[in-house]
């Protein structure tokens, strides 16, 4: 692939990337340990970002945090269903209900280097794809029990190889993986 794709996100140890209802209360509280100024790698990505992929209830999510975080960074926003966007998020903020096989190639066409998924159910259908290339996971010591998984059921095993590990002092492990 001539186009990199990634995913960056945090899950739960036992790999829960939010509570069933949706809540992210246990990430929030997570992060409320991280010195200022620490932001694990996540700014030095979106650098390195030409589009963000998310599904539909992440950017509901999303969208109730306030202010729009993603500042010039180009969004699609995955949903079979049309999406009215608030008159006050960027131009730049769009919808596809195309699959993640088209997306990928229509982007490809138009220049993009560096496609970001985010939103559990997105993720996995780019995995179950074959289109994500790398996975960087921030595992918070926090057992949920329940939640939103990260990964659902697989067609076949993915092999992955990592490519590398760090342990942060407020506990915080990253695991990196290139999806072989």
């Amino acid at each position: 692939m001539s186009t990199k794709v990634s995913v960056f996100i945090a899950t739960s140890l036992d790999g829960f990337i939010a509570r069933k209802n949706g809540d992210l209360d246990w990430l929030n509280d997570a992060n409320a340990t991280v010195p200022e100024g620490e932001d694990c790698g996540y700014q030095s990505f979106m650098a390195s970002v030409d589009v963000l992929i998310m599904g539909r209830k992440t950017y509901e999510k999303v969208l109730s945090f306030g202010e729009w975080p993603y500042g010039q960074t180009q969004v699609i926003v995955m949903s079979r269903n049309p999406i009215d966007f608030p008159a006050e998020l960027p131009a730049w903020v769009t919808h596809s209900a195309e699959t993640p096989s088209a997306l990928y190639q229509r982007l490809v066409k138009e220049g993009a280097q560096h496609l970001y998924i985010d939103g559990g159910m997105t993720i996995q259908r780019f995995l179950a794809a074959g289109l994500i290339d790398e996975l960087t996971l921030t595992v918070i010591p926090i057992l949920l029990g329940e939640g939103q998984p990260l990964f659902g059921p697989l067609e076949k095993d993915i092999q992955l190889t990592p490519i590398s590990s760090r342990t942060y002092d407020f506990g915080f492990v990253q695991l990196k993986y290139a999806v072989t």
